[in-house]
Parts: structure tokens; C-alpha cells; sequence
């Protein structure tokens, strides 16, 4: 049976702030869905203003997960300090790995960018991050779920953009959850909104051209999470499997974390 595809009803227009929204809503396990006010996630809060701050110190916020880079947040800088918030910086990329490809983008020539992401080369890129992060970044999920299990919520998960490395952790979050794979996706994709959308900085702008050769690096496709969904299914045989075998997860601590997470 079709899940109803969710929607957030309203959403905070925050300013400085990219990509926020409230989980809740979500079907999941057992006819429950996901408990409004537990389970946020967004761009990086570098940049929220007074008014933004003021906003998501009134969500009553026990965890930020941080999941940007050292690269990450040299360039963007740290989040706004929210009072009496735990943070937690859990990179899910290397800096090393990325900062030569990003410093591309974000300051390379035309020539440069076309060399670098024509024929189908950012997409490839994209796609490849998701396989990577889910196979090599299973403590860093394991200690997300756990946390949350344990009780560290309401809890706001970000990363640069709020798209790809908080996207899988909300996405294995929501799994756990017994979130169906449509609801997970029709979430992910809001993410792919105009509004919503990472803001690139240059101080020259670029040709239309390459510009639209940048896109698939802010976009958010159906096939980057299927390739996530994929990867899960051909290394460990099923969700439940990848979340037992793979992030030592057990159906007892899902059971805790629905408990935490979820409601009637």
C-alpha cells in the first residue's frame, strides 16, 4: 500500500538558515509515525541570524549534530552557540579527500569547473559519495541511532547543505524507524527545493554553462539515495541486517528508539 507522501504543513522562514524542517509526520512502524519536535534537520547554522538563533533555541534542543568537516567549517565557520545545546561535530567526509575538489568549485576558472564535472562527472561524483558514506561511515551512524536511543533528543542533525551527509543519517534514522523507503524519499527530495538549496559563493559568477554543470552537486536525485538504498541491499541483504550486522544495532535498540521517536 502507498504511503501518503509527507509535506510539511508550515515551515519557519528562517533567513540565514537553509533546508530546516521538522521530521514529524512521517509514517513508520507498526502504523506510528514520527513524533513532531524530536527529530529536525538543516543546513549549517554559520550564518543564522538573531532572529533565526532565537528560533532554534525555542525548540528545546538536547543534541546538534554536526556532520561537516574541518574544511567545511573553516570556510562556512562554526554554528551559532545555542544555549544548554550539546554539540557534536561527527564528520561523515574527510577533509583532505574533498577540500581540492570543493576550493574547485567554489573559486575554480570555467575551464577548470568544465574539465572537472563535465560528461556527467558531478553526478558520478555525487553518486559515488552515497556508496562511499554508507559503507565506510557505519560508526559514525551507529553512534547517531545510539544517541538517539539513549535519549539525547529533540535533536537537529546538519551538514553544509542539509542534503547528502545529514541526508543518509536522517535517512538511516528514519529506517530504523520503520519508515517506509517512498517516505524517506519524499522527504530527501524536499531538500532539492529552491528555497531550500545550498547558496554558492563567488565573487566572479559563471558562465549559464557552467553553472548548470555545478547543479548536480546541489541537487537532490532520486538516484543518489537510490544508490545508498542499493548499496545497503547488495552488502548486507536488507535494513535489517545493515542496521544489526552492519551498525551494531539490535532490534532491541530499535525498539528503543522507536519508543523515543515515535507516536501513536
Amino acid at each position: 500500500m502507498t504511503q501518503t507522501p509527507h509535506v510539511p504543513a508550515t515551515e519557519p522562514l528562517l533567513s540565514g538558515v537553509r533546508n530546516f524542517r521538522d521530521l514529524g509526520g512521517l509514517p513508520a512502524a507498526d502504523g506510528r509515525r514520527v513524533r513532531p519536535g524530536v527529530l529536525f534537520r538543516s543546513g549549517h547554522l554559520a550564518r543564522a541570524t538573531e532572529a533565526d538563533t532565537a528560533f532554534l533555541g525555542s525548540l528545546g534542543l538536547h543534541t546538534v549534530f554536526d556532520f561537516r568537516n574541518a574544511a567545511d567549517i573553516a570556510g562556512q565557520g562554526p554554528d551559532v552557540p545555542l544555549p544548554g545545546v550539546r554539540y557534536v561535530n561527527l564528520p561523515m567526509s574527510d577533509a583532505a579527500d574533498g577540500d581540492k575538489f570543493w576550493r574547485m568549485v567554489h573559486h575554480g576558472d570555467p575551464e577548470q569547473l568544465r574539465a572537472l564535472l563535465a560528461e556527467g562527472r558531478a553526478a558520478a561524483r555525487m553518486i559515488a559519495s552515497y556508496r562511499s558514506i554508507i559503507t565506510h561511515r557505519t560508526a559514525e551512524h551507529a553512534r547517531v541511532l545510539r544517541a538517539l536511543a539513549d535519549g539525547d533528543v529533540p535533536v537537529l542533525m546538519h551538514c553544509a547543505a542539509g542534503k547528502d551527509r545529514a541526508g543518509l543519517a536522517v535517512a538511516v534514522t528514519l529506517l530504523a524507524l520503520g519508515v517506509p523507503r517512498d517516505a524517506v524519499e519524499t522527504d530527501y527530495l524536499l531538500s532539492g527545493a529552491p528555497h531550500r538549496r545550498f547558496a554558492v559563493r563567488r565573487e566572479v559568477p559563471l558562465p549559464a554553462d557552467v553553472a548548470e554543470l555545478l547543479s548536480p552537486l546541489f541537487a537532490a536525485r532520486v538516484e543518489y539515495l537510490a544508490e545508498a538504498f542499493a548499496t545497503i541491499d547488495e552488502r548486507w541483504g536488507s535494513v535489517e541486517r545493515y542496521l544489526t550486522d552492519g551498525l551494531g544495532f539490535s532490534a532491541e535498540d530499535r525498539e528503543r528508539l522507536r519508543e523515543r521517536l515515535l507516536t501513536a
